[in-house]
């Protein structure tokens, strides 16, 4: 993003263009946003001074303005040798009003509560503090950027390509006379991350020079620019299924939905589609859909591979908690790695944002009576325990309603304890379950649908929960063994760890650990012997796996009628993570990972909970909740499980791929597609297109791949794209996974996600699936 500094900078800056020029472009860009004439638009475009805030002496006045492509913010660099800085609307991830970060919560006073605001980024960026002049300016500033931001987000896919085709433009066009020379095409097409030879670049050119001028202006670059988009294996599709008067009726469009998209498409459905999609009035009187409403359609989200109906809540959430999987984080506090990387409440805010609905606290006794947070016997920063119950409470049902599990991993002294147990009360109040839902012992889990918007406890107790309903709950303070994740960071500490395996527990510490009580695991058949539903084990990620290879099925009935959490193993110091699919595929409900590691392994986390609204809760298949099942992932018998299919994948083509190495003109990239699945042992997968040379632009393949399937409740399909390097390993250009049973059959265009999971705004993938 970026704004606008010191007036003379300014000044130089609109130099390169008339101020008739200026005004006409900004109105052009604002149309495209659906913002032409809009008072905030305008008030970002003229831009004004806000206070940066750095620290406390580091607070210094900037001017910030939005540039005149409506998706670039400017402001003037601190560094010495570097006059500006910019960055782009899309790469912001949230705008917060208030002292709501890290910086400004430490280096500003209550009292200018109002007045500031923070611009969160994706990825790693650090985010900008502001301080505005009052809070009417404040207001002003978070709710005009908040209205560019959502509207850029729901640009349509055409609308988006258009933005960005333009923007490279903009980029080629070196004099800012608004016309393009053929030296600037070549530059044009290189922006655009594909390679043409000089003598195709000069056909091309001289097609859409029609004044003879030697530059192309105005209808000559909308001419240049249809040609560049124009998509022939839409051509070839629309082409099939348009039989009346060259355009597709709506009885076409049913044809192309029933035997094509094989949905359960109906006349008024088709009819409905180009009512929404057609932008020729003449063609939408005959109920026509022309060719430009039919690649409108497939860019929508009828038209993707993401079936549209579980973009929502759709599963039953009536269900005991643990009948779902649960989107869980492991360390949530690091921002790195396990060892020396800093520990933030930015963190926890950025994995909840992510619908994280399991956070997890490491508590050590801190100065001043006040409980930290950090990653003991490392060089991990530390946080005051209490900002981030604040930060939890403030962030965790913003995106999700259903419920917050706070893991506890507890080695604070019984004081300190007291102080957490305080904290937790007073900070998230009638959030926090204290107590058992109804009036008598519980005997199954509540649903996460009884559940929302509160907060659960997990950790040690000192007695079983149906002590609260007798008189035996009068103990102060007592020990309990110190057998799970605490005890493993212990062995760090072998004096430690040869001295106690116990810890003394506060009472009030204990008494809100209601459905989550940590215990240790001595075997599956100890376990429905000895231990209640809300008695739960958290294992080891190399404990877990042996459990799932060697009794794969006790696991699963195991996990039928209590909670397991799995943690990534302590020799993870890069905060790498461990494959979660096959600890979903017994049943594992708390599955936990490094969320601040971009990985393949976050990206099937993140497909894993792509569906289902996003909501981080989704229902295991019945045969992982029905005690008479007998399924067994890794030998598989006859039953409800074993639904034997078979996926068609033929990726045709991609759309407006980034470019890798944007400090090198030349540099292009070679993308190849993988195709993989990820389930059962039996369904594991991978295959691969050739690569295409010097081409992200259209890039087209038309290969086929065909998959057998063997338990497709279980299956994720990810696709991803690669810039192909015969010297050195392939560069990750996007990459999207999605449930099985969340695919739409037919032509589909598939989304691109960066390394950590943020949609890459024009670039995409168009593929047929059949699954059958």
């Amino acid at each position: 993003m970026s704004c606008f500094c010191s007036r003379p900078i300014r000044t130089e800056l609109e130099k390169h263009l008339s101020r008739e020029n200026l005004k006409k472009v900004e109105q052009e860009n604002g149309k495209r946003l659906g913002l032409e004439g809009d008072a905030d638009l305008n008030f970002l475009l003229a831009g004004g001074e806000l206070i940066k805030v750095r620290s406390k002496s580091w607070q210094r006045g900037r001017f910030f303005k939005l540039m005149e492509d409506c998706r670039t913010l400017w402001y003037p660099s601190e560094k010495l040798f570097k006059r500006e800085k910019t960055f782009l609307i899309d790469d912001i991830e949230s705008v917060r009003k208030g002292r709501q970060s890290e910086g400004l919560e430490k280096y500003t006073d209550p009292s200018e509560d109002e007045k500031c605001f923070s611009i969160i980024f994706k990825g790693r960026d650090k985010n900008l503090d502001f301080m505005a002049s009052s809070k009417e300016e404040a207001h002003r500033w978070v709710s005009s950027l908040e209205k560019v931001v959502n509207n850029m987000r729901n640009l349509n896919k055409k609308q988006k390509s258009e933005h960005w085709i333009i923007n490279c433009m903009r980029k080629a066009d070196k004099n800012k006379d608004n016309k393009m020379t053929l030296k600037e095409l070549k530059h044009f097409l290189r922006q655009l991350n594909i390679e043409v030879d000089d003598s195709y670049a000069g056909e091309l050119f001289k097609k859409c020079d029609e004044s003879n001028s030697g530059t192309l202006e105005d209808l000559e670059i909308k001419k240049f620019y249809d040609l560049l988009t124009h998509r022939e294996e839409i051509d070839v599709i629309y082409k099939n299924y348009a039989k009346t008067e060259g355009e597709m009726s709506y009885m076409d469009l049913l044809n192309f939905l029933l035997n094509e998209q094989r949905e359960q498409a109906t006349k008024e459905s088709a009819l409905k589609l180009i009512d929404k999609y057609e932008l020729d009035e003449t063609a939408k009187q005959k109920k026509h859909m022309t060719k430009d409403g039919f690649l409108m359609y497939l860019n929508h989200d009828e038209g993707s591979i993401l079936n549209p109906a579980h973009t929502r809540v759709y599963q039953d959430m009536s269900q005991p908690l643990n009948h779902y999987f649960i989107s869980s984080s492991h360390n949530t506090y690091l921002m790195e790695d396990q060892l020396k990387g800093p520990s933030s409440t930015e963190a926890y805010i950025k994995a909840l944002m992510k619908s994280c609905r399991c956070v997890e606290l490491d508590c050590w006794d801190g100065p001043n009576g006040e409980p930290l947070i950090y990653h003991g016997y490392t060089l991990t920063s530390r946080i005051l325990f209490k900002d981030v119950i604040r930060a939890i409470r403030d962030f965790a049902f913003k995106t999700s309603e259903y419920p917050v599990i706070l893991s506890l991993e507890n080695h604070c002294t019984v004081e300190q304890q007291k102080v957490m147990a305080h904290h937790l009360l007073s900070i998230l109040g009638d959030a926090l379950v204290t107590k058992p839902l109804g009036d008598t012992m519980p005997t199954n889990f509540p649903s996460p649908e009884e559940l929302k918007g509160k907060f659960l406890i997990k950790g040690k107790r000192l007695n079983k929960l149906d002590a609260m309903f007798s008189n035996n709950n009068i103990v102060e303070e007592d020990t309990v063994s110190d057998e799970d994740e605490a005890a493993d960071v212990k062995e760090k500490d072998q004096k430690a760890k040869s001295k106690k395996s116990k810890i003394k527990l506060a009472k009030q510490l204990s008494d809100i650990v209601i459905y989550c009580k940590s215990v240790h695991f001595h075997g599956f058949e100890h376990a429905r012997d000895n231990q209640d539903f809300y008695e739960m084990s958290s294992f080891k990620e190399s404990k877990a796996f042996s459990l799932a290879d060697n009794s794969g099925t006790a696991f699963i009935h195991h996990n039928m009628d209590k909670l397991s959490r799995i943690y990534p193993a302590g020799s993870r110091t890069d905060s790498s993570n461990y494959n979660p699919v096959p600890m979903w595929n017994v049943g594992c409900q708390i599955v936990a990972l490094n969320f601040q590691t971009p990985s393949k392994e976050m990206h099937l986390n993140q497909g894993r909970f792509l569906q289902n609204g996003f909501c981080g809760y989704i229902l295991k298949p019945e045969f992982q909740r029905s005690l008479s099942s007998q399924f067994n992932p890794n030998s598989l018998t006859k039953g409800p499980w074993l639904q034997q299919k078979t996926l068609h994948v033929m990726v045709i083509s991609a759309q407006q791929l980034p470019k890798l190495n944007k400090e090198k003109q030349k540099s292009l990239v070679d993308p190849l597609v993988r195709v993989e699945i990820y389930g059962v042992p039996a369904d594991n997968a991978s295959k691969e297109t050739q690569c295409i040379q010097n081409n992200g632009f259209n890039p087209t393949w038309n290969e086929k791949f065909v998959f057998p399937i063997h338990v497709p409740e279980l299956a994720l399909l990810r696709f991803v794209l690669e810039d192909y390097d015969s010297t050195s390993q392939n560069d990750h250009i996007g990459n999207y996974c999605l449930p099985l049973t969340s695919v739409q059959n037919g032509y589909r265009h598939v989304p691109l996600l960066t390394k950590r999971g943020d949609v890459i705004p024009s670039a995409g993938l168009f593929v047929h699936i059949m699954l059958i």
